[in-house]
């Protein structure tokens, strides 16, 4: 399995010694580069636990998660995008040489990894999986998934033998395929981990169940993470702008809405710059 589609940290939450969810870590983007970023980072998550799996059934989804990739992918300056804040970051770290706070080690390590990512996003034609698009019988596939039961084996019978292949060659192939998306899946960890790093936790209460706080001027926020304790049964909502961010904890009702909730919870607020 590639290491590009992994990361040590899931959004999810973080799990403690005994094996229960501690808190369940929630995140808001600012705005839609980092919002595009994070939905790409979910779907490179479920490729690389679906793609690990023998099931037929789970690689089944694993294909129908490189076409998802592929579909967001498709925004004709995402790739542009994540060339440019490579970059971006890359300056930022050369400003900080020569200050005695930071080990230059782990600097040249960082900026290496950020070279690496930028020449083999770069070297890539096209957009994200553009080489698939080349590949008749899985664009044949990729042209029925969204049909209700449009990849029946009447529908597409070479697809239906392909699930009948071994588990290693049915894998093999997943890996070949998913492999023209790598530079794409490390460039994104990458960068959101650099913009994860960057922010401090700090533990606010929300009184009644509201928080609000107004954002620093002149400087811009890309990502809020809010971790909160699964014991509280209260589910965040989110809002926020360069001005201000608003938080109302929720409970999930027995009738399946979410309803107000009415008392004190303490949580984990993070923004990151």
């Amino acid at each position: 399995m590639p290491s590009k589609f992994r990361k040590s940290e899931l959004s999810s939450g973080y799990d403690s010694p005994t094996g229960k969810i501690s808190v369940i870590l929630y995140e808001y983007p600012f705005n839609e580069r980092i919002r595009t970023y994070l939905r790409l980072e979910h779907l490179f998550l479920s490729l690389s636990d679906l793609m690990a799996r023998t099931d037929p059934m789970d690689h089944h989804f694993a294909l129908t998660t490189i076409f998802e990739v592929m579909d967001v992918g498709a925004r004709a300056d995402l790739k542009s995008d994540v060339l440019k804040d490579l970059d971006k970051q890359k300056q930022i770290l050369n400003g900080y040489r020569g200050n005695p706070a930071i080990a230059e080690g782990m600097l040249d390590h960082v900026i290496g990894q950020l070279d690496r990512c930028f020449a083999s996003l770069n070297a890539l034609p096209g957009k994200a999986g553009q080489s698939l698009t080349e590949n008749d019988w899985l664009m044949s596939i990729r042209s029925r998934v969204g049909i209700p039961g449009g990849t029946c084996e009447f529908d597409l019978p070479a697809y239906f033998a392909w699930q009948h292949h071994s588990i290693a060659a049915r894998q093999k192939d997943l890996q070949r395929w998913a492999s023209t998306l790598a530079p794409l899946a490390e460039s994104i960890h990458l960068l959101l981990k650099l913009l994860r790093d960057s922010g401090s936790p700090q533990k606010v209460i929300a009184l009644g169940g509201q928080f609000q706080q107004n954002l620093p001027q002149g400087r811009t926020f890309q990502l809020l993470r809010l971790a909160l304790n699964p014991d509280l049964n209260l589910i965040p909502e989110i809002s926020g702008n360069r001005l201000m961010v608003s938080i109302r904890l929720m409970c999930h009702g027995e009738d399946d809405r979410l309803h107000p909730g009415t008392g004190d919870g303490a949580f984990e607020l993070t923004l990151c710059s």
